[in-house]
């Protein structure tokens, strides 16, 4: 066997966009990512608005000449 193919773990500074730094164990010295627990959606709770049905049939209605009042 190698001698030299077990992989070194060192702490990691892990750094945001956001600008959030964090350390985790890993092979590398530094980490540069995009999107952490405290800017991304699923985890602020800023996943975006819902369309609201009611909406969406008004469009369907009148797009296809459609009025309540004939329904």
């Amino acid at each position: 066997m190698a001698k030299e193919t077990s992989v070194k773990y060192v702490d990691t500074k892990v750094t945001c966009a956001c600008g959030n730094t964090f350390t985790v164990k890993s092979n590398h010295d530094t980490l540069h990512i995009e999107v952490c627990n405290k800017c991304h959606p699923a985890f602020t709770g800023e996943q975006g608005k819902t369309k609201s049905k009611a909406g969406a049939i008004d469009k369907f209605n009148r797009k296809y000449g459609l009025n309540k009042e004939e329904i």
